[in-house]
């Protein structure tokens, strides 16, 4: 019994010798990676084995080839097991950034849907008062005359047109963001879905003195939906025009690059403060302040809708400012030949 006790205590000995210096050292690795914490505690393990073990031979007078037998195992196994701590080391590294990314993506979305529904209830909220009381001046009598009550009726009209159309684009923002999204793929000619936008909202471009231009060049044709598409152009327009001052110039051009087609449409807003671009596709920013309806038409939605279209195309968006205004430019793969 006493050869025992006296074994354990000189082994321990040896093992403290190392683990008491190598709890120091890591002791300063703190805020390091995951990888250098694991390497370092299998280090000050074996290490501690080996000095325990070493020790604990020595005191026994064993033979030199039965010590050098006993170091190399203890080496090898030394090696296996830093080799297995490293690699789960790099392992749980990523799993940690991993993990801390999709936190960051999971505040941000947050932070996004609790903007969404801030801003979409003023939207709504707002034109639902006005609505309400002229309606009840026309109920109980108190507009009569009938150029006004006209003007309740078609600024009525105008109200239920705007919330239809915020309904139609939560409707359309929650199918891309849920994965409901199903696309008709077919081969396309971009000269045929952007001349078609374009006849479609020339009316409102005309109704505030805006110039819209389809350069006549040479359209591509893509691999796309045609009804996701014509809605990634027309919001791209509609957008374009109310950033437009009047008299303003709106120019879409198209073409084709490699393996993609590409249209853009460059407008006379002025430019985007360069802050704000990174921003211009979230879900409901608008880069003002103010909330006023009429001023900023729509619920901040179309080019969020933009971005998850052309996503779901496998292509690309991207605005960029130019002289005057700015240019939005969506790629879209072209079709094979």
């Amino acid at each position: 019994m006493r050869d025992l006790i006296l074994v354990g205590l000189i082994a321990l000995a040896g093992s403290l010798a190392v683990a008491i210096p190598g709890a120091l050292v890591l002791r300063r690795l703190r805020g390091r990676s995951v990888t250098a914490h694991v390497g370092g505690v299998l280090a000050v393990t074996v290490l501690a084995v080996a000095a325990g073990v070493v020790s604990t031979a020595l005191a026994m007078f064993i033979s030199e080839h039965d010590l050098t037998v006993l170091l190399v195992v203890i080496a090898v196994t030394g090696v296996v097991s830093l080799s297995v701590g490293l690699w789960l080391g790099r392992r749980l590294t990523a799993e940690a950034m991993w993990a801390a990314e999709a936190r960051q993506r999971e505040r941000t979305l947050e932070a996004g849907r609790r903007d969404l529904v801030a801003w979409v209830s003023h939207d709504l909220r707002t034109p639902l008062a006005g609505m309400r009381a002229m309606a009840e001046a026309l109920e109980d009598g108190v507009v009569i005359d009938q150029g006004t009550v006209a003007d309740f009726h078609r600024r009525i009209r105008v109200e239920c047109d705007r919330m239809a159309a915020l309904v139609e684009d939560l409707f359309e923002l929650s199918r891309i963001n849920a994965g409901a999204l199903r696309l008709t793929i077919e081969s396309l000619s971009l000269r045929d879905v952007v001349s078609d936008v374009v006849a479609t909202v020339a009316p409102v471009a005309e109704a505030k003195r805006v110039r819209l231009v389809a350069v006549d060049s040479a359209w591509p044709v893509v691999r796309g939906s045609e009804k996701e598409l014509s809605r990634v152009v027309a919001n791209l327009l509609r957008n374009a025009i109310s950033n437009t001052p009047a008299d303003g110039t709106i120019t879409v051009t198209g073409g084709g690059d490699g393996d993609a087609g590409w249209f853009a449409v460059t407008d006379s807003c002025g430019g985007i403060a360069e802050h704000d671009l990174p921003r211009l596709f979230e879900v409901a920013f608008r880069g003002q302040s103010a909330r006023t309806p009429g001023e900023t038409p729509g619920g901040g939605l179309g080019l969020a809708i933009v971005r998850g279209l052309v996503d779901a195309h496998h292509g690309e968006v991207s605005v960029a400012n130019v002289t005057h205004g700015c240019r939005f430019t969506v790629r879209i793969p072209a079709a094979t030949v």
